[in-house]
């Protein structure tokens, strides 16, 4: 960050137009908070000592909670205090940590979410050769090349971001650091890092979702063969839960990075952002119990073998 950048705190403006708001969002986020850390470490530990969810799908659906985990909590904490009180300033290195820490997991998602549409594909265009093609090492490369992508743009795009001078200007009308939101902090011509921003969108966003919507492609084709019923419930009991975390998490973020100067961004950009960063991952996990017969088996097993121990 430079020297300008260091002179004093950041006003994270947030909601606090709106004070009646901002107490009935205290709650909602303090409760999607809970949620979240709940129920994304149930799953963590359930796909990590259940034998039977020692697959690769589960392996990845462990990576998204993690991910969901942290990304939440990069966020939620600052939030929850801004809310609660009238201090709505955050300092530089909390407002570059979080930047990077947001920016990294969330590109981490967009392709941890294109890897685990490629696990659907092969579970059902290829069975026979799922176990062969999904391998364990093919599996941890997958998942590394989701957290290095990750990193990788949040290194580039976070200190070219943190770089940019600000002339004194602090107000961040938002309740979180992200580089949309800081980029019109800066004091001289960011059409550049506008046009970094959108080639970056490009790769991390539209890309992947151009992957997802191929697989998925794929898979209607592979089931629409079959002609049958019961193989469109499984399809359906394969993939479903899938395609709604896709589409919360997608429909969400491309608003925020793919048109950041457009009216409706700027306008409804904080609640925007405040879906895919506290609500999507409170609803993740909720989407792969509720619809997932494995992961329901592996908690009813555990709280099983928690009783017996007891008694």
């Amino acid at each position: 960050m430079s020297n300008e950048s260091l002179g004093g705190d950041f006003i994270l403006v947030g909601f606090s137009d709106q004070p009646k708001l901002e107490k009935i969002l205290f709650v909602i986020v303090l409760i999607c908070y809970l949620l979240t850390l709940v129920g994304n470490t149930i799953i963590i530990m359930v796909s990590s000592v259940d034998p039977m969810l020692q697959t690769p799908m589960y392996y990845f659906l462990t990576n998204l909670s993690f991910v969901d985990l942290c990304l939440t909590t990069s966020v939620a904490p600052q939030l929850l205090w801004n809310l609660h009180g009238t201090d709505k300033t955050i300092t530089p290195i909390g407002c570059a940590i979080q930047l990077y820490a947001s920016l990294a997991l969330g590109s981490t998602e967009c392709i941890l979410l294109t890897v685990m549409a490629y696990d659907r594909y092969a579970a059902v265009c290829r069975p026979l050769h799922y176990v062969t093609v999904m391998h364990p090492r093919l599996c941890q490369s997958l998942v590394g090349v989701s957290w290095l992508s990750g990193l990788g743009n949040t290194l580039i795009q976070g200190t070219i971001t943190l770089r940019l001078p600000l002339c004194g200007n602090r107000k961040i009308y938002n309740f979180m650091c992200e580089v949309p939101t800081m980029i019109k902090l800066a004091c001289v011509d960011v059409h550049a890092n506008e046009v970094q921003l959108f080639m970056a969108s490009l790769i991390l966003l539209l890309l992947p979702l151009s992957l997802i919507l191929i697989s998925y492609g794929y898979i209607a084709q592979a089931v629409m063969r079959i002609r049958s019923v019961q193989a469109w419930r499984k399809a359906l009991g394969t993939c479903g839960s899938h395609l709604l975390v896709v589409s919360l998490f997608y429909m969400t973020i491309t608003a925020v990075y793919i048109h950041p100067n457009s009216s409706y961004a700027q306008s409804q950009g904080k609640f925007i952002t405040l879906l895919y960063t506290i609500v999507t991952p409170t609803l993740n996990p909720l989407i792969y119990t509720l619809r997932n017969k494995d992961v329901k088996g592996a908690l009813k097993r555990l709280v099983q073998r928690d009783q017996n121990i007891a008694d």
